[in-house]
């Protein structure tokens, strides 16, 4: 809300909330774009940003959003790269998202958990390219850790002492990689 304008701005979050909450999100041009970028190159959709209920970066409803989307234009191939968070949120409840994520695709039959890496990595603000090269190789090369579920990446990084915004990127499925002609969503606000 913005006081000061003599009229309802809402901001980012509840913009964006709001138009999912009433239909508009999915009739948004370039989502839908997207969506048929990846229908006519026969690719993926992949969809990436911070996985955690925050609000300050991203919203985990938004990634649910576009799923429904995507599950709406019968996509098959769409895969999700999470930027666990652990700073907007407590730093080791990443894996209650990742589980409520893969509860949610499963429940809808759409989308699959690419790759995960902790937004230390992937959403650096200090323009030092060796933290987000790693985060890129998971995402596009399929380098990195290696685990067979992105619970299972977690807890190890859980193990090593490693909270959220630390997990180092890992390639859950090495099918998800981006590959030219897919198409990606970045769901940060």
């Amino acid at each position: 809300l913005n006081i000061g304008a003599g009229r309802i701005i809402y901001q980012e979050l509840t913009r964006i909330t709001k138009e999912i909450n009433e239909g508009g999100f999915f009739t948004n041009e370039a989502l839908n774009l997207a969506i048929k970028n990846a229908k006519e190159n026969n690719s993926a959709l992949h969809l990436m940003g911070l996985l955690s209920d925050g609000g300050v970066h991203s919203h985990i409803d938004h990634l649910k959003g576009l799923l429904q989307l995507a599950k709406e234009a019968e996509l098959q191939n769409v895969y999700v790269h999470c930027f666990m968070d652990g700073r907007d949120v407590p730093p080791s409840s990443g894996k209650e998202f990742i589980v409520e994520l893969e509860n949610y695709m499963k429940e809808i039959g759409v989308g699959k958990i690419a790759t995960i890496a902790g937004r230390y990595y992937a959403m650096d603000r200090d323009n030092r390219w060796e933290r987000v090269e790693l985060a890129y190789n998971a995402m596009v090369l399929g380098r990195g850790e290696v685990a067979s579920s992105a619970v299972e990446a977690i807890e190890r990084s859980y193990h090593d002492n490693k909270t959220d915004e630390f997990v180092l990127p890992a390639v859950i499925d090495s099918n998800g990689m981006i590959k030219i002609k897919a198409s990606v969503i970045f769901f940060n606000f």
